[in-house]
């Protein structure tokens, strides 16, 4: 079943003079408290990649939290991106690639000085890719540095057993990927100013794997004071899949666990690889090649968010119910498929032909008193096919209405924008084979091409692309996502109301999240809360 997490992952990694900067023969160049940088000019904005935010965390230092990185003397050449961190393909065959010395992150900023009396607002992105895939540098954020003015960070963490490894002998499960991610949001406060951005003004956003990442740091008190607003894309704190739900034997998807709990899966899993020794167990993985622990079993085994430690002592969504997180404006939102990429990929192994497999998936799933309820509220008479109709009630079990949820609690405390991405329209960059009863419509990860340079947009949807830019920027630079001219959003408070972005006149409007997804009955019948604590 480990493949089938495999490829079902939180997503899809797919892909100036500047304040502070000078300008040289090759491209402009920053000095960053490591040392100077030189970049590469695009006309209207310029690009720094491949900028180390911490040592490389290999060999000795390798399950070690994240150290500062050498200083380097003469200009470093920032024009291409490092290394990827070791990582398994998230769609497709494939063994693992990438590099333990891939703790790297990429700016890009707009040429000349801000539009504005302040520096620019900045948005450091965390990447999708389940915790075992995916990179920074596959996002080029170039629409939002240059019609939003704003100074965008991608960066790369730690994935997998390296990245969400536990162990007795290092005190738990310590969670070095948040970490990474942490060390990259010190870089950035401290280093902001040189690129011509704001270091008061830091908004971080992710989706699927980014967006829990980014749910992590609201509750987490290490991250306090490291950013100013949050923008959550397809990962809620409350997100959560039931048993069964994509195939036979899978069990509850819970993105956050007891550190407890991948601790003790760590001493097994050395022993596995020979490391079973009465102590030193820790000398002997890291003497290991990092191919001999990038296996899927331990890359999708270690792919979970531990929780319990200082860093973060509470599981994230008890966190939120209880208003225990950074009182920070929040954006958050879905698609309006999300498990229909998900679902896609195992029809054909597990194919829902009619309306009795649809049923037995349902009692499989939520028990027979439940499934009763659920058929009623999503007739499969009401859908195309059985597969269009599972989906649906996945999507709005797993991914909306625990987004509402969270809304709401967080909702009490602070500024909370709702926002559903509707485009089914939106292009496939997936490179998955169609399946006939179920088109991807707007699935997990499709709102990205409006965000990114990723795949081209025809020409309605490009508008979109400029409305979403506008809302996300304004959203960095205000806490407010009000773009002139454009939709404004519901207010700050309003029971499920979210802005639905699709193409079109009419395309951008306000809905009634919970009413459309049934979330009463999902709030009644599937709450999502199932590890023992």
């Amino acid at each position: 079943m480990r493949g089938v997490r495999r490829r079902c992952a939180l997503l899809l990694p797919v892909v100036l003079l500047l304040v502070g900067a000078a300008a040289g023969p090759e491209g402009p160049v920053v000095d960053t408290d490591r040392g100077p940088v030189r970049g590469r000019t695009h006309g209207a904005y310029s690009t720094f990649e491949g900028i180390p935010f911490a040592a490389p965390p290999t060999g000795p230092r390798r399950w070690r939290l994240p150290g500062p990185a050498r200083r380097w003397e003469g200009v470093r050449d920032a024009g291409a991106p490092g290394s990827r961190c070791v990582q398994l393909p998230v769609l497709g065959p494939g063994g693992p690639v990438g590099s333990e010395d891939c703790l790297y992150l990429n700016v890009t900023a707009p040429a000349g000085p801000a539009a504005g009396a302040r520096p620019r607002p900045v948005m450091v992105w965390f990447h999708g890719g389940g915790f075992f895939s995916g990179s920074g540098d596959v996002y080029r954020p170039d629409r939002l540095a240059v019609r939003g003015d704003a100074v965008v960070v991608t960066v790369n963490y730690r994935l997998g057993v390296f990245g969400l490894f536990g162990h007795p002998e290092l005190g738990g499960a310590p969670g070095f990927a948040l970490a990474d991610q942490r060390a990259a949001l010190r870089w950035v406060r401290t280093n902001a100013e040189r690129f011509g951005g704001d270091p008061d003004n830091v908004t971080v956003f992710g989706e699927s794997a980014g967006a829990l990442s980014v749910c992590a740091h609201l509750t987490s008190p290490a991250s306090a004071g490291l950013f100013h607003k949050a923008i959550v894309q397809s990962g809620s704190c409350s997100t959560t899949t039931p048993p069964s739900a994509l195939l036979p034997g899978l069990g509850t998807y819970e993105p956050f666990v007891p550190a407890r709990r991948t601790a003790e899966e760590g001493a097994p899993a050395a022993a596995r690889l020979g490391c079973d020794r009465p102590s030193g167990v820790l000398d002997c993985l890291r003497a290991l090649d990092a191919r001999a622990l990038a296996t899927p079993d331990l890359m999708q085994r270690f792919s979970l968010v531990p929780y319990g430690g200082s860093a973060l002592p509470t599981e994230p969504r008890r966190a939120l119910q209880a208003g225990r997180f950074h009182r920070v404006p929040v954006l958050q939102g879905t698609t309006r498929d999300e498990i229909r990429l998900f679902l896609a990929q195992t029809l054909a192994a597990h194919p829902i032909g009619d309306e009795n497999a649809y049923r037995a998936r349902m009692e499989r799933s939520f028990g027979v008193g439940t499934a009763r309820v659920v058929e009623a509220a999503y007739p499969v008479s009401a859908y195309p096919t059985p597969a269009i109709a599972w989906a649906t009630l996945l999507t709005d079990a797993s991914f909306i209405c625990p987004t509402l949820r969270d809304g709401a609690a967080l909702g009490r405390h602070v500024p909370t924008y709702g926002y559903r991405f509707s485009d089914r329209g939106a292009p496939d960059f997936t490179g998955l084979p169609p399946v006939p009863e179920l088109p991807l419509g707007a699935a997990h990860g499709f709102e990205l091409p409006y965000l990114f340079t990723i795949t081209p947009l025809a020409e309605a949807q490009q508008r979109l692309a400029d409305r979403m830019t506008g809302y996300w920027t304004a959203f960095a630079r205000t806490g407010v996502p009000a773009a002139p001219g454009a939709p404004q959003w519901p207010r700050p408070g309003a029971p499920g109301r979210v802005l639905s972005l699709a193409p079109g006149a009419d395309g951008i409007r306000t809905v009634d999240g919970r009413a459309e997804h049934h979330c009463a009955l999902w709030d009644e019948r599937w709450p999502g809360v199932t590890t023992a604590r």
